[in-house]
């Protein structure tokens, strides 16, 4: 299985422009040195980063909940990517996970274990290894 997105960078850093788009032609936008280091309105690579890594947070945990016997309602993920100033350029300093899950029978504790175990496991977590992660995990009626 192979997955792919394309970028387009025209230009300087500072004055350029470029573009992204998904492979699957689910989304494509902009991107520039505002969006990315000024919070000029687009997206930015560390943005894209964070969707990938909640997504497959959230799918991984469905699949860790649904194998112990309870399926969940749902699980909403934000990932917050951090990018900082690091030496001379800038670096992904950390990411924190916040999961909200609505799961029908699950202990609380068995639940932050799974989520735990899920943070450690799932495929961008493990890709993203080298970087700080926290999670905030937590259920609700």
């Amino acid at each position: 299985m192979e997955r792919q997105a394309h970028a387009r960078w025209s230009g300087d850093l500072k004055g350029g422009r470029g573009h992204i788009k998904l492979g699957s032609g689910a989304f494509e936008g902009s991107y520039s040195f505002g969006t990315r280091f000024e919070n000029a309105p687009g997206t930015n690579p560390e943005e894209l980063l964070g969707a990938a890594h909640a997504g497959c947070f959230s799918m991984a945990l469905a699949l860790a909940l649904s194998t112990a016997g309870h399926v969940p309602t749902s699980i909403a993920t934000t990932a917050k990517v951090r990018l900082e100033k690091v030496g001379a350029g800038f670096g992904i300093t950390g990411i924190d996970l916040v999961t909200r899950a609505e799961v029908p029978g699950v202990a609380a504790a068995d639940f932050k274990r799974m989520a735990e175990e899920t943070k450690a496991g799932c495929i961008i977590s493990k890709a993203l290894a080298a970087v700080p992660m926290t999670l905030d995990a937590a259920l609700v009626a």
